[in-house]
């Protein structure tokens, strides 16, 4: 069976935002593990590498470094977001054949993310996406329960009436695709080097690997 014709079912197209709809490369991500780190090291009063330390840990424990952070000092997680989330986004630019691609993709187009919206906002203006999805369903409308943890993709379904067994799930920490996969959704790993992108791996939860979006998208459309 062809790519495009395993995805003819599907209705409802679910993208990650960072390292998903731009390369790993750009190291956006990395500007905000900064920020990230700058706000454990003053939260905590501790050294960088320490700081580092407990952000990585947070992060691998609980999904992200926000739900540790939560968990463990009880901090407000709208200032902790837009902390970490004021950075320089000229590492990424407008992608017009990607852009092409997603808005031919028939039926509903989604990001879900363990960000927030404004941020995601803002990437999808500078990769000139603005306009592509529907909906943005983010760390706020997961109850601050990020991915992997099935709580959030139970509220995407219930919230926005996605039906899974036609929903594709596009996403580059293969982790995230393990719920994914356990409520019929078709998954694809967009596996581009991401920091942790490979924990947990397994075929039995990964449909579909990729190293790059746009090229997968166009042999689903049936463009190569």
């Amino acid at each position: 069976m062809s790519i495009r014709a395993d995805f003819a079912h599907i209705n409802s197209w679910i993208f990650d935002l960072d390292n998903t709809l731009y390369p790993a490369t750009a190291n956006l991500f990395a500007l905000i593990d900064i920020k990230m780190g700058e706000y454990v090291g003053r939260l905590l009063d501790c050294d960088p590498v320490e700081a580092r330390a407990t952000q990585k840990r947070y992060f691998m424990e609980h999904g992200t470094t926000l739900s540790g952070l939560m968990l463990h000092h009880g901090i407000d997680p709208h200032e902790f977001l837009d902390y970490v989330h004021d950075i320089d986004m000229s590492h990424i630019g407008p992608d017009v054949e990607l852009c092409a691609h997603i808005a031919a993709l028939p039926g509903r187009k989604l990001i879900f993310t363990n960000g927030d919206v404004p941020y995601a906002r803002r990437v999808l203006e500078r990769l000139g996406l603005g306009d592509h999805f529907e909906l943005i369903h983010d760390i706020h409308a997961c109850i601050y329960k990020p991915k992997p943890d099935p709580h959030g993709y139970h509220l995407l379904r219930d919230l926005h009436g996605i039906e899974l067994a036609r929903a594709a799930f596009f996403e580059d920490m293969a982790r995230n695709l393990k719920p994914a996969k356990a409520l019929g959704m078709t998954t694809i790993w967009v596996n581009n080097g991401s920091e942790g992108g490979r924990f947990d791996a397994h075929a039995d939860f990964i449909d579909h690997e990729t190293a790059h979006l746009t090229p997968f998208l166009a042999s689903i459309l049936g463009s190569t």
